[in-house]
C-alpha cells in the first residue's frame, strides 16, 4: 500500500489531478493506494492538532495514524513562492515526532507553472525528510509548466506519463 499526498490544500488543485493519475499508474501495476489530500483537512487543524493539542483533534488523528501506519508516501509537490505549500509544512508539524516518518520511504513528484518543475520545492522538502530519518527515492520526476501539460484534469504528454510510469514502477523496488 502507498499513501500519495497531494500536498497543497488549494481547491481543485492541479496537485490533486496528478495525485489521481498517478494513483491510476499505481492500479496499472496492480498496487494498492490511498491518497491524502491536504485540501480536506479539519478546517481548526492549525489550531487544534499541533503543539500542545497533538493527537487532541478527533478529525485529524485518523490522518495522523494513517501517516504512523503507512511504509510508503509518494508527495506531489506544488512549488509555491519558492518551496513547497506551508500547509504541508504544517501537515509534517502536526505528526508524531519523532517517529511517524523514521525509516519510511518516499517519493516526490515536483510540479510548476514555471521552468523549474518545483526543484527548489522538493529540495527543501528532501532536506525536511532527511532530518526526519526518511528514505527519499533519488528519481523526482520534475512536470514544468505543468498545466500545459495537461487536458481534462489530466496529464496527456506523453514524455511526463512516462517519467512517472517509470518512478512509479522504481518506487515499488525500493
Amino acid at each position: 500500500m502507498i499513501t500519495i499526498i497531494s500536498s497543497t490544500n488549494r481547491k481543485n488543485s492541479v496537485s490533486k489531478q496528478v495525485a489521481l493519475q498517478y494513483q491510476e499508474i499505481l492500479q496499472e501495476l496492480a498496487i494498492e493506494s490511498t491518497i491524502i489530500d491536504l485540501e480536506h483537512l479539519p478546517s481548526d487543524f492549525i489550531t487544534s492538532a499541533l503543539y500542545e493539542n497533538q493527537g487532541t483533534n478527533v478529525d485529524f488523528n485518523p490522518i495522523r495514524d494513517h501517516m504512523k501506519e503507512a511504509q510508503k508516501f509518494v508527495f506531489i509537490v506544488p512549488e509555491y513562492n519558492g518551496s513547497f505549500p506551508g500547509i504541508l509544512k504544517t501537515f509534517l508539524d502536526a505528526l508524531e515526532f519523532p517517529g511517524t516518518l523514521k525509516g519510511k520511504k518516499c517519493a516526490m513528484v515536483g510540479l510548476s507553472s514555471g521552468i523549474q518543475g518545483g526543484v527548489m520545492a522538493m529540495s527543501h522538502l528532501t532536506d525536511i525528510f532527511n532530518y526526519l530519518g526518511m528514505h527519499v527515492m533519488a528519481a523526482k520526476p520534475k512536470l514544468t509548466r505543468v498545466n500545459g501539460l495537461m487536458e481534462g484534469g489530466k496529464i496527456t504528454d506523453e514524455s511526463s506519463i512516462r517519467r512517472l510510469k517509470d518512478q512509479a514502477q522504481a518506487f515499488i523496488d525500493f
